[in-house]
C-alpha cells in the first residue's frame, strides 16, 4: 500500500482525494465525500470526527444500510472469500479464518439469532482497542453480550464500531501508529495482572489498599518512572507512588503536579485511575528522551488509595498531601480486622513522617488530572476528549420511611401506609428533579423492605439518596427540593421518615486558567471542545482544596462503562490525551519562560 500524507489529501483534487479514502466504510463512499466538503485538516482526529458527525447526520435509512453492508463476522461471505480486501484482513487478524467447528457453529448460530433480533448483522472492531485484533473468544462474548440489548442501542453500538474500523483503515493508509498510546496500554495490561486474592483466580481485577497486588503495583510503577528518566522516585508514607523530573533549574523551579490512582474497586476495569498515571509518565519519558527540561518540574504521583474498598477512609492518597488524614483512621478495621496502622507497617511504611507529606501550595503552579470519562456522553458523542468544567458536590442521606404493615390481601387500595410506595413515587419524582437542570443527577441505590413479604403491606422502607450537581447551590437547590417532596409524599400517605445527612462534599470547579488550557490542547488536535461536568469524585477534588486544578476527559468504550472489567478505551484516544497534556505542558513552558 503507497501510504499518503494529509497535506496531499487536502491538496488532491475532490474526485482524487475520495479515491484515495476508498474503503473506510464499507461500500459506501458518501461518508468520505461529505467529510471531505470540509478540508483542509489540520490533524487525521479533525478528519475522523468529520466522519463521524456526517454519519450522525444521514437518515436512519442510510445509516442501516451502511450497517447493512457489513459482512457476517465468520459468515457466508467469508466462506466464499466474497469479502473487501479491508474485511479479510481484519477477519483474517482476530483469527476468524481458523475456528475450531465449535466456535465457528457458535458462531453461525450468534449471526442467525442476531439477524433474527436485530435486523442487521452484528458488527464488531475485530481489530480491538489496540489494533491488532481480539481474541476469538472475546468476540464471542461480546456477541452473546450485545445480543442482549435494546435494539436502539444496539443499532448506535453497530455505528460506533464501525467508526472504529473505519478509524483503523485511515491509520493504515495513512502510516499511522499510535506509539505511544500503544506504550501506555501495554503499561495498563502489565499492571493489570496484580490482583488481590480470591479476585486474581477468577481472572478479576481488584487491588485494595496496601495488599500484596498494591504493593506489586507500587514497584512496578516505581520502576517505569525510572526508565521514563525521572530523576527522583519514591514511595512514600502513604504508599503513594511519586516521581519528580526536575525542571531547567532545579533551585528556583516550581512543580506541576499530576496523577491519579492506582487501585481499584473490586472486580473494576484497568483504566479508572492508573490512565491518569500513564499519560504523564510517557510525556516525561519523551522529554528525558529529547534531553529537554521546563522551566518548571513534573511532579507525577500514583495515589495509593482513593475508592475507600479496604477501609471507611477514602483519598488516603491525595489527602495526605494536602494535610487531610487523619489519626483516628489508622485504628479502622479491614473486614479480616486488619487495622489500617497494622497495614501500613507491614508494608513499611513511616507512619510518623505521614505529616510531612502536605505540599506547600506556593511552590506549585496547579494540578492536572487525566481520567476516563466513566460515563456515556462522549461515547454517544463520537468525541475522544472532554474538558472538565466541575467536578460536581454531592450529598448522602440514610433514610427510612415509615407506615404500617398489613395483610396484603385484606387491606384495601385506599387504606394502605406503604412504606414502599411511598420510596417508590420519590424515586420517581427524583429522576424528574434532577433532570430538570439537565446536569443534575441524582439516584436510590439501596431500596430494602427489611424482614419483607409477599403477602404483606410493606410497614417499613430503608433507601438511600445520592444527590450531585456541578455547584454547592445548584445541589443544595436539588436537596431542598427531595427532601421537601420526601416529607410531601409522607403527609399524604400517612408515613412517617427519617433522613440522616451521611456526606456532603462541596463542587470543585476547574480553574479557568488550567480549563483554557486543556481547551487550547484539544483544539490544536483538530477536535472540536466539549465542556462537562464530572459526575464522580477525583484525587483533582481534593488538590482543589489547596492550588488550581482542571481535568481532561477520555471517551470510554462499551458505552462508557466503568468500575466494570468492560471498562476500556483505545489506543488512538489515549495517544490524543498524549499529545492534548504535551501541548499544556508546552503552553506552560511558553508562559513561564523568563
Amino acid at each position: 500500500m503507497t501510504l499518503m500524507t494529509l497535506d496531499q489529501l487536502n491538496a488532491a483534487p475532490a474526485a482524487d482525494a475520495l479515491q484515495m479514502l476508498d474503503g473506510l466504510y464499507e461500500h459506501s463512499p458518501w461518508i468520505a465525500e461529505g467529510a471531505l466538503a470540509e478540508r483542509p485538516f489540520r490533524s487525521l482526529a479533525q478528519l475522523k470526527h468529520a466522519m463521524v458527525r456526517v454519519l450522525a447526520a444521514a437518515p436512519r435509512d442510510a445509516q442501516l444500510a451502511l450497517i447493512r453492508a457489513h459482512p457476517e463476522l465468520a459468515g457466508k461471505a467469508m466462506v466464499a472469500r466474497t469479502l473487501t480486501a479491508e474485511s479479510t484482513g481484519e477477519q483474517s487478524r482476530a483469527g476468524l479464518t481458523h475456528c475450531t467447528p465449535e466456535e465457528f457453529d457458535r458462531l453461525q448460530q450468534l449471526n442467525a439469532d442476531y439477524n433474527a433480533r436485530f435486523g442487521f448483522p452484528f458488527i464488531l472492531a475485530v481489530r480491538g482497542p489496540r489494533g491488532t485484533g481480539l481474541p476469538r473468544q472475546e468476540i464471542i462474548e461480546t456477541f452473546a453480550r450485545r445480543l442482549v440489548n435494546h435494539p436502539d442501542a444496539e443499532f448506535d453500538e453497530a455505528l460506533r464500531n464501525i467508526h472504529r474500523i473505519a478509524e483503523i483503515r485511515l491509520n493504515d493508509k495513512f502510516g499511522v501508529e499510535p506509539t505511544l498510546g500503544n506504550d501506555v496500554w501495554d503499561w495498563q495490561e502489565k499492571l493489570a495482572q496484580h490482583s488481590d486474592p480470591g479476585f486474581a483466580e477468577q481472572g478479576q481485577l481488584t487491588v485494595t489498599y496496601l495488599t500484596d497486588a498494591h504493593r506489586a503495583c507500587a514497584q512496578r510503577i516505581s520502576h517505569w518512572m525510572r526508565d521514563c528518566g525521572f530523576d527522583e522516585v519514591e514511595v512514600d508514607a502513604v504508599g503513594n507512588v511519586v516521581g519528580r523530573y526536575h525542571g531547567a533549574d532545579p533551585e528556583r523551579q516550581k512543580w506541576l503536579m499530576t496523577g491519579s490512582h492506582y487501585d481499584t474497586v473490586r472486580n473494576g476495569g484497568k483504566y479508572d485511575g492508573r490512565l491518569g498515571i500513564f499519560i504523564p509518565m510517557a510525556c516525561v519519558r519523551e522529554l528525558h528522551r529529547a534531553g529537554r527540561r521546563l522551566p518548571f518540574g513534573i511532579e507525577v504521583v500514583g495515589f495509593a488509595e482513593e475508592e475507600g474498598q479496604r477501609y471507611k477512609a477514602t483519598f488516603l492518597g491525595s489527602g495526605a498531601l494536602i494535610g487531610d488524614f487523619r489519626p483516628e483512621w489508622l485504628d479502622q478495621r479491614d473486614a479480616d480486622g486488619i487495622a489500617m496502622r497494622e497495614a501500613m507497617q507491614q508494608a513499611g511504611l513511616c507512619i510518623d513522617d505521614i505529616p510531612k507529606l502536605r505540599r506547600d501550595p506556593a511552590g506549585y503552579l496547579g494540578f492536572v488530572e487525566v481520567h476516563i470519562e466513566q460515563g456515556p456522553v462522549l461515547n454517544e458523542l463520537g468525541l475522544p476528549l472532554g474538558v472538565v468544567t466541575s467536578i460536581n458536590g454531592s450529598a448522602r442521606y440514610v433514610c427510612e420511611m415509615l407506615g404500617v404493615a398489613s395483610h396484603a390481601g385484606t387491606t384495601p387500595m385506599d387504606r394502605r401506609r406503604d412504606a414502599a410506595s411511598g420510596v417508590a413515587e420519590l424515586a420517581l419524582y427524583v429522576e424528574r428533579r434532577a433532570a430538570q437542570d439537565g446536569d443534575s443527577v441524582g439516584t436510590i441505590g439501596q431500596l430494602n423492605v427489611p424482614g419483607g413479604s409477599i403477602n404483606v403491606v410493606p410497614g417499613r422502607c430503608a433507601f438511600s439518596l445520592d444527590l450531585r450537581a456541578p455547584t454547592d447551590p445548584q445541589r443544595d437547590a436539588l436537596v431542598a427540593d427531595v427532601l421537601a417532596e420526601l416529607a410531601a409524599i409522607a403527609q399524604r400517605r400517612g408515613l412517617r421518615f427519617t433522613a440522616e445527612r451521611a456526606m456532603l462534599v462541596s463542587a470543585a470547579p476547574s480553574d479557568a486558567g488550567w480549563q483554557r488550557r486543556w481547551e487550547a490542547a484539544v483544539e490544536a488536535a483538530g477536535l472540536p471542545v466539549f465542556r462537562m461536568p464530572s459526575g464522580a469524585g477525583h484525587d483533582a477534588m481534593k488538590l482543589h482544596e489547596i492550588m488550581p486544578q482542571a481535568m481532561l476527559f477520555v471517551r470510554g468504550q462499551n458505552g462508557g462503562i466503568s468500575h466494570n472489567p468492560l471498562e476500556s478505551t483505545t489506543s488512538d484516544d489515549m495517544q490524543l490525551a498524549i499529545d492534548a497534556f504535551s501541548h499544556l505542558l508546552n503552553q506552560l513552558a511558553q508562559e513561564n519562560n523568563p
